[in-house]
């Protein structure tokens, strides 16, 4: 195999970001890419198979062109990120990923995209009445339907956000917590509350709530009403049956969105029932207006570890298929 050596100059004031805490992501690129990468004075070199050393400069390219120019700090997932579009031949579409801004953050700092599955999620949610965020924990599919929730708030085209949730039966699943009804329901609201604190701001939040403005409910609580002029939020909906599934959309109502949400590896209903979210893209795959969209390992936005995880446990139960 052809053996190929390329140099890179380098503007210094990236270079700290580029290369990383201890130099990282020098690290991940050349075992990524299978490659040796040697630091010089005015920048580095790289040596290696011709068509790796080829794609481990592409790398480098978006890289340096999102450090000079949308000026953003490299972390491990956006590194990681990068290495896989590139082994797809997918780079040319990789600036678009973190050219979307959301909205600001309580600390006025931008919320974007951080993959192309977020970024066509974002961009369905805009052009759907119905959305639906499949996919694994991490991906940013509640996080994300509630920044563009606080956006549309903000621009005055809602008037109230609902969020919501299954919640285990009250009974003998709640009972022996202590508290009245909320304080029982509260522990499966709480990942709900930690992003609308980290998007609206602790006390921008209680006033909101205070208002009315912003609903935190469970899904049971949804019975019965129509919600007009609203953007609503069905969270863990792999928990929803089917009847409850019905129930949340047919409470749409006019001037209103919808996002669903929810992972289908991990359903906790019990054996006689079924996921509503198993269902849905079955039942409604050719209504004008609603978007299922998945996401997968490659989304994944927390520690690279959690994408390995459910890598690993996706070849598993392959497995356990086949054998069946």
């Amino acid at each position: 195999m052809a053996k190929n050596i390329e140099k890179i100059v380098l503007n210094s004031d990236i270079i700290p970001n580029l290369f990383g805490v201890l130099d990282c992501n020098l690290y991940t690129l050349s075992k990524e890419f299978d490659v040796c990468i040697k630091t010089c004075n005015d920048g580095l070199s790289i040596s290696g198979e011709e068509s790796m050393v080829f794609l481990c400069l592409k790398a480098f390219e978006v890289f340096i062109s999102l450090l000079e120019n949308e000026n953003i700090q490299l972390d491990e997932q956006k590194v990681y990120y990068v290495i896989n579009k590139i082994k797809e031949d997918n780079e040319s579409i990789i600036k678009d990923w973190l050219d979307y801004t959301i909205c600001l953050n309580s600390k006025l700092k931008p919320i974007k995209t951080k993959t192309l599955g977020q970024r066509k999620y974002i961009s369905a949610i805009e052009n759907n009445v119905v959305t639906f965020g499949i996919g694994p924990a991490g991906t940013g599919k509640t996080f994300l339907a509630i920044a563009m929730a606080a956006k549309t708030l903000k621009s005055n085209s809602i008037s109230k956000i609902i969020l919501t949730r299954p919640a285990v039966e009250a009974g003998e699943n709640l009972g022996f917590l202590p508290g009245d009804l909320q304080e029982k329901i509260d522990p499966y609201l709480r990942p709900l509350y930690d992003a609308l604190y980290n998007i609206l701001g602790f006390d921008n939040f209680l006033k909101l709530k205070e208002k009315n403005i912003i609903e935190v409910a469970p899904l049971a609580y949804m019975r019965g009403r129509t919600l007009d002029d609203a953007f609503i939020i069905l969270d863990e909906a792999q928990n929803a049956t089917n009847e409850q599934m019905k129930m949340f959309l047919t409470r749409i109502g006019f001037n209103s969105k919808a996002v669903i949400t929810g992972d289908i590896t991990q359903i906790d209903l019990g054996k006689r029932k079924n996921s509503g979210l198993v269902s849905v893209e079955k039942i409604l795959k050719n209504v004008k207006g609603i978007s299922f969209n998945y996401f997968d390992s490659n989304d994944v936005v927390r520690h690279s570890i959690v994408m390995k995880i459910i890598e690993a446990y996706s070849r598993y139960e392959d497995n356990l298929m086949e054998k069946k």
